[in-house]
């Protein structure tokens, strides 16, 4: 019987998956990574995202009523160092990450895969909606098709080929709606319609800011509102709090706003009055990641994410060296510098992705 070990976040689709597996007939054992950063119960609630302490306690729930093991794994220091940490310093350098790639890469799966060798597992498993195919050796992710599911294989993009060869994702193509009713009629979970994570784990109710300040010990460091031509429009408070195309939270300028550019060299933030100014037809990308190709070698008809929730255009991919420029047949609204663009094939398998520059 293989052993597989199942990433259990406590929500509705790492629970299903689980009871997929089993009823498959592997030996399922349930893992919940633990990446608190905070000291007090009070804290760890207000954090109680996908890896919060109620998940935590909800995965425990869920295997014991699946009848499986459910271990908790101390994943503290490497979150801190390989996610919570890059995340703070490209906020301060103006840019806007996606800490959930990160973890993904460097958490999930790399350490994950060392625990499973220590564990003797066969594969690990998530509840992610996507779908891998393999074909002679070499995986490929592709997007998840049902409708009631949100397709999440753009922050996947950089999963290695060892990983696409020894990760499931048992529930990839099944209807959202379908995987709550299992839940609720097939398990009796309580978790059944707990409403899906929206939130970066280890920032409680979304402030961004606050975080910031907290991992620093301070104040964010002010600087200027500018306008295009570089003339100062007033004090901000702290790169933190602004990304590419944000229009609330400005302040008042006696007509509407946009954030253009954050510069963290200088510490200023470009606004424009004119929304049409956030619109480009060519975003650049580099830290390349491959997935069913090795390299760009001539251009490329494809479709392009340049974030999570962005719905993918049509563009024409090119690579010269380390980066790839991709050119949009229609020009994209707010392309943000540390976010992820990830390109698509016509049948929804992913080409490469990699950081907006």
């Amino acid at each position: 019987m293989k052993k597989i070990l199942v990433a259990m976040s406590g929500g509705v689709d790492s629970s299903v998956a689980a009871y997929v597996l089993k009823a498959q007939g592997y030996d399922v054992v349930g893992i919940t990574m633990s990446v608190w950063q905070a000291e007090s119960a009070q804290d760890i609630v207000a954090r109680s995202g996908c890896c919060g302490m109620t998940a935590t306690e909800d995965a425990r729930f869920v295997c014991g009523k699946l009848d499986i093991p459910h271990y908790v794994l101390n994943f503290r220091d490497v979150f801190r160092k390989r996610v919570i940490a890059p995340f703070v310093d490209e906020y301060m350098q103006g840019r806007t990450p996606n800490p959930c790639i990160a973890c993904n890469a460097f958490v999930k799966w790399q350490y994950l895969f060392d625990k499973a060798k220590a564990l003797e597992a066969d594969f690990i498993a998530t509840g992610h909606y996507a779908k891998i195919i393999k074909n002679e050796g070499t995986g490929r992710l592709t997007i998840a098709t049902s409708p009631s599911a949100k397709d999440q294989s753009y922050a996947l993009y950089n999963m290695s080929q060892e990983a696409l060869s020894r990760t499931l994702f048992p529930i990839g193509d099944m209807d959202k709606d379908d995987v709550r009713e299992i839940a609720r009629r097939e398990i009796g979970l309580r978790v059944a319609y707990k409403p899906d994570s929206q939130e970066i784990c280890f920032v409680p109710y979304r402030n961004h800011a606050a975080f910031l300040e907290e991992y620093l010990g301070g104040k964010l460091p002010a600087g200027n509102f500018v306008d295009e031509d570089g003339n100062i429009l007033g004090a901000h408070q702290g790169l933190g709090r602004y990304t590419i195309g944000q229009r609330k939270g400005l302040g008042a300028f006696g007509a509407p706003m946009f954030v253009k550019e954050i510069d963290g060299a200088t510490g200023n933030v470009v606004l424009t009055g004119d929304e049409s100014r956030l619109f480009q037809n060519t975003v650049t990308v580099g830290n390349l990641a491959f997935m069913s190709h090795k390299s760009i070698d001539a251009p490329m008809d494809c479709l392009g994410k340049i974030r999570y929730a962005h719905k993918a255009a049509p563009c024409i991919i090119t690579q010269q060296g380390g980066r790839i420029t991709a050119t949009f047949k229609e020009a994209q609204r707010a392309a943000t510098p540390g976010q992820s663009a990830v390109f698509y094939d016509e049948g929804g398998g992913i080409i490469c992705g990699g950081i907006i520059l």
